[in-house]
């Protein structure tokens, strides 16, 4: 018995499939493919175009326990690198870092990074607005669970959106990112005052809810410092939550005084970032 399916429903069922091709056409000119190892994996994502400036991202996904580092990696692990050299079209390529985690590396100290999933948002600024842009990245990182396996990984992708499906994703991953703020300002989560205490010692005060975590980051002027992590002091003065970290790890002939520190405050869904000169 041959069965007979209305003209009506055919020109519906058609009509369904080619909209689902044009999402998924859609979607895949939004994002490259990924980039798969054994422990992670890794891919492009572009935002909706427009104007010389893009918004566009590094996407990463990590197995269950494992684990992949911030830009300054804490006390062990490796910082991811970019090379966006290669790209066309592109006048520069700006990192933006979603606020961090901090887990115990397995040896005694403290590692800053993502687990699960992040997005880091790039600020992508275009040589000419009236010509196409194609990001090509080479990435090096390193994923962790016991031990740090390096991983390399390149990944190209085209900006052509007019409307991205990727906006949503990215402007989340915005929001991750620690907004700047001043000493002294008066959020609910703030530095209230950096100062030294001796020659090696800095202290760092605190105002924040009793309620929150609060973990503190800092970094040197350039990548080559590795200041320790600030810990927070069991005893702390009323109403502030102070942290204190030694002047270690400073590059040979590099001096203290009047460096530009770069303080990273995390408390729950907040977090700021403090550029601070030390006396």
């Amino acid at each position: 018995m041959n069965a007979i399916v209305p003209m009506r429903a055919t020109f519906g069922l058609a009509a369904t499939l080619l909209t689902a091709s044009l999402a998924i056409d859609a979607r895949a000119e939004d994002a490259s493919p990924w980039q798969r190892d054994a422990h992670s994996a890794i891919r492009l994502v572009a935002g909706s175009r427009s104007g010389s400036v893009l918004l566009g991202g590094i996407a990463i996904q990590l197995h269950d326990g494992w684990k992949t580092y911030w830009r300054n990696p804490g006390d062990s692990g490796v910082p991811p690198r970019f090379d966006f050299s290669k790209s066309d079209n592109v006048e520069a390529v700006t990192v933006l870092w979603p606020a961090p985690m901090k887990f115990d590396d397995g040896a005694g100290g403290f590692s800053l990074g993502y687990k699960k999933q992040v997005v880091l948002p790039l600020r992508i600024v275009a040589k000419n607005n009236d010509r196409p842009v194609t990001l090509r990245a080479q990435i090096s990182y390193a994923v962790c669970e016991k031990i740090c396996i390096p991983v390399e990984a390149a990944s190209e992708l085209t900006f052509a959106s007019v409307a991205s499906t990727e906006d949503g994703n990215l402007s989340a991953a915005l929001d991750a990112v620690p907004k700047p703020a001043n000493v002294g300002d008066p959020n609910p989560l703030t530095i209230r005052d950096v100062r030294r205490d001796g020659d090696k010692n800095v202290l760092v005060d605190v105002s924040a809810p009793e309620t929150k975590d609060v973990s503190l980051f800092v970094e040197g002027p350039t990548p080559d410092w590795a200041l320790p992590i600030p810990k927070l002091l069991e005893h702390s003065p009323p109403g502030v939550k102070r942290f204190v970290f030694e002047l270690d790890g400073l590059p040979p002939g590099a001096k203290p005084d009047g460096a530009a520190l770069k303080f990273t405050l995390v408390g729950g869904d907040k977090a700021y970032e403090f550029n601070v000169n030390l006396n």
